[in-house]
């Protein structure tokens, strides 16, 4: 196990753990934020690793969640305007 696994399942533990806290209770506009960072999170988790397993997909597959997650936490506030 290198340093990278390492980093990557401390950020699990250390930054998924608060945003699914937090997107699962709340007002809608903390969901929100929950989501957001969870989206980051996740993106953060990919690129570790990538660099730990040495496998450019996994790159591939953080920068299309990145987009992926920011498309999600504005339909998600588009919907929540609605309301």
């Amino acid at each position: 196990m290198n340093r990278w696994l390492v980093g990557a399942a401390v950020l699990l533990v250390v930054g998924m753990l608060p945003a699914v806290v937090v997107a699962g209770r709340g007002p809608l506009l903390d969901r929100l934020a929950g989501l957001a960072m969870a989206g980051v999170v996740a993106t953060l988790e990919m690129l570790l690793l990538a660099a730990g397993y040495q496998r450019s997909a996994y790159v591939d597959t953080g920068l299309v969640l990145a987009a992926l997650s920011l498309t999600g936490s504005l339909v998600f506030a588009r919907l929540v305007v609605r309301q």
